[in-house]
């Protein structure tokens, strides 16, 4: 959709862009960066963006409409509703994610965000005793994919959303979501970098 709008509208300001897709300036600039970095689009000060001259854009446009989800997926970090708030943190930390899954027995339940984890870390209490189940996003607020999306459904879904990480499930007879991966804005970039490359 940048992409679109850069070519109908060139040159044109990151604000003029992030005011058509209803964004803020500063939830653009990552993607803005990634399609620079890409060699997608070119800027100019005081001036805006435009397509680079490039003729592969629409082969790389093309490509990435290929590749699945699947083809791309990190595992799933996952607590439970009872792992505390404290545990959550270091978990966070420690498998460098910025979104945990909670799960029971594979089931998704609810994700935490180091944004939940941090306004829960600054609201005060015991970190030790406070279940993360308590400050999780709960279904149906949940947004996900499927392993047969395409990475531009994923990006997009993460974009209009304003999240870091999509969680990746398989939807079972009953209803429920089984969490089988994530795929986040790093999985979507470095994709991006090796097609253009």
């Amino acid at each position: 959709m940048i992409i679109e709008i850069i070519e109908k509208n060139q040159p044109i300001t990151g604000e003029a862009i992030a005011e058509k897709l209803g964004l803020t300036r500063a939830t653009l600039r990552p993607d803005l960066t990634v399609l620079s970095m890409c060699k997608m689009i070119d800027a100019k000060p005081k001036v805006g963006y435009f397509l680079s001259n490039k003729n592969s854009n629409k082969d790389i446009y093309e490509k990435l409409s290929t590749i699945k989800v699947s083809d791309v997926k990190s595992l799933p970090v996952a607590v439970t509703e009872s792992t505390s708030v404290y545990d959550s943190i270091v978990t966070i930390f420690l498998e460098n994610a910025g979104t945990l899954f909670v799960v029971e027995n594979d089931i998704l339940k609810g994700i935490v965000s180091r944004k939940d984890l941090l306004k829960a870390s600054m609201n005060g209490g015991d970190l030790n005793t406070m279940p993360v189940g308590i400050i999780m996003t709960r279904l149906p607020k949940i947004i996900s994919c499927t392993e047969d999306d395409t990475i531009i459904d994923a990006a997009m879904k993460i974009i209009e959303n304003e999240v870091d990480c999509l969680p990746i499930v398989e939807i079972l007879s009953n209803g429920q979501m089984k969490a089988v991966g994530r795929i986040s804005k790093t999985n979507i970039t470095k994709v991006m970098i090796e097609i253009s490359k």
